[in-house]
């Protein structure tokens, strides 16, 4: 009931103040989404600095437990499942498949605890180098933004 009173008592107070005398608010939520923009760039920075050192730890830290990642075999469930799977490139001076790099395409706010990063990944090796494209939902726990679902190809 509280919560159905409140627009009311809202709109009362706003037809009751003259226009004159309402104040300008500036506009929001603009920070909000660089806030949540700028943490989950700095997030997706660290777990490429975790592969490119061979720390498996810190590479996976911006997978949240329940994380789900698209193989072309199927789907992995759960952050220990993803880890196995990238556990025999990690040497813990580096990781045998190159160093990781990400360019940012286009990042979308879905609500305020879920995002979407579109973003290229590079992997550089000695000889090779690959690339391609990834789509990451992640979703706010706490203070940081974690990936719930991982699609890389």
């Amino acid at each position: 009931m509280r919560a159905l009173m409140m627009p009311i008592v809202m709109i009362t107070a706003a037809v009751a103040v003259p226009a004159a005398a309402a104040p300008v608010a500036a506009p929001a939520a603009k920070p909000s989404r660089v806030s949540a923009e700028t943490a989950i760039r700095e997030a997706m920075m660290a777990s490429a600095a975790g592969w490119n050192t061979g720390d498996l730890t810190r590479f996976m830290a911006v997978y949240a437990d329940d994380a789900i990642f698209v193989t072309p075999k199927g789907l992995l469930r759960g952050k220990a499942a993803i880890s196995a799977k990238y556990q025999p490139s990690f040497s813990g001076v580096g990781n045998v498949r190159g160093s990781l790099s990400f360019a940012f395409l286009e990042m979308r706010g879905i609500d305020p605890r879920h995002a979407m990063l579109f973003a290229r990944w590079t992997l550089s090796g000695a000889s090779t180098t690959e690339s391609g494209m990834t789509t990451l939902v992640f979703e706010r726990h706490g203070g940081a933004w974690q990936i719930i679902a991982d699609h890389s190809s």
